[in-house]
């Protein structure tokens, strides 16, 4: 049996190609390679972590239930650090190595340009975590996520805010980023529509450590609910600043604030704290067996874990009923041959490459965790 290879790729190097490669998949021997990209480093690697612990275990069990089409899989992990720069260096690394899947990006501002790159050079792209409309919007043929969008969340977020926290000051924060921008500016488009005008719309810089001048602000405009578009690290140090400073605010965000990392940051500060994320996919049936698995390795299968291993499940099963690895006919089989069997339960497609029935929710953070409202 053929062992599963790992390689981690990044910006500043691409290890050797192996010999012969390109020639075996064109042949249908040896290994079919497929990839999982992200924040494998940086301050949002906790994310990257979700995706490669997916990955590996979708592949262990493919390989271990025989492959696909009688092959192994072999996963190549490609660290992009949510650098749109670096992530398309990492794409063309990965086109070179001849992946049939790539499993990823997360960040959008990743996704985006790196998808362009799979687009030329034929490899079909699913994205487990990727919610910007434009990813799937500018018609790619190559493109599919199995999350839903921003602003399908942004809807969810801000007829919440609208309806239960009329009589607060609301501040809208976002880091500039195609996934925060993109998030702050759906979640005020709702809000605004339903009747909800924020005090304060305002950018910040992701990757500092004293946010000092934006908490001035936020007490200034005596602010009481801050919807936050961007991550966890920020997310968190705003919010436990604001509360150093005798502040009693509310943080609200996105999916973005699925780690546990999250509450590393906060302390109990981040009591309270809501976020909208899709049903948790740890507590349904059709997860079960692959939950037990994690657990019993001591991995919580929190955020993107299973989006990832549904993204990759997915195209396993097309490239069964497509009996082939070619991406165009298994792009084809994805949206006309649905609803597909996944530990998210089934999905089908949209002609754009979205998931059908998306399912925000908000989940609260208690006690060092957090859990469905």
């Amino acid at each position: 049996m053929l062992k599963r290879r790992t390689v981690m790729l990044g910006a500043l190097g691409a290890p050797a190609i192996l010999a012969g490669s390109r020639g075996a998949l064109a042949q249908g021997s040896g290994p079919i390679r497929i990839a999982t990209a992200g924040p494998m480093t940086g301050q949002y690697a906790a994310f990257g972590g979700q995706m490669r612990a997916g990955a590996e275990q979708a592949v262990a069990d493919l390989n271990a239930a025989g492959g696909v089409l009688g092959r192994q899989l072999a996963l190549e992990i490609g660290d992009d650090a949510c650098d749109p720069r670096q992530a398309v260096s990492v794409a063309n690394q990965m086109a070179g190595r001849r992946i049939a899947l790539m499993a990823g990006h997360f960040c959008s501002g990743s996704s985006i340009p790196a998808r362009d790159v799979y687009a030329e050079e034929g490899v079909l792209q699913i994205s487990p975590a990727s919610t910007n409309p434009r990813f799937t919007e500018e018609g790619k043929w190559n493109t599919f996520r199995v999350c839903g969008r921003d602003d399908q969340q942004g809807q969810v977020a801000g007829r919440y805010i609208a309806q239960n926290m009329r009589d607060r000051n609301i501040a809208i924060l976002h880091d500039n980023s195609a996934y925060g921008r993109g998030l702050a500016e759906e979640t005020k488009k709702a809000m605004n529509a339903a009747g909800k005008q924020e005090t304060l719309f305002s950018a910040y810089n992701p990757g500092e450590r004293d946010y000092s001048a934006i908490v001035s602000r936020l007490q200034a405009a005596n602010i009481g609910v801050v919807y936050v578009g961007g991550y966890h690290t920020e997310s968190g140090l705003i919010l436990r600043q604001a509360k150093e400073r005798g502040m009693n605010i509310t943080l609200i965000g996105g999916d973005a604030l699925v780690t546990n990392e999250f509450w590393q940051i906060t302390g109990a500060a981040g009591e309270g704290t809501l976020m909208t994320f899709s049903s948790d996919p740890r507590k349904r049936a059709t997860a079960a067996q692959v939950v037990q698995a994690f657990r019993a390795k001591n991995v919580d299968p929190e955020g993107y874990v299973l989006y990832t291993y549904a993204a990759i499940q997915i195209w396993a099963d097309a490239a069964k009923k497509t009996n082939g690895v070619d991406p165009r006919r298994i792009a084809q089989a994805l949206k006309a041959q649905g609803p597909w069997q996944s530990v998210l339960g089934e999905i089908s497609f949209t002609e754009k490459g979205d998931v059908t029935v998306p399912d925000y929710v908000f989940y609260v953070w208690k006690n060092g965790s957090y859990a469905e409202m």
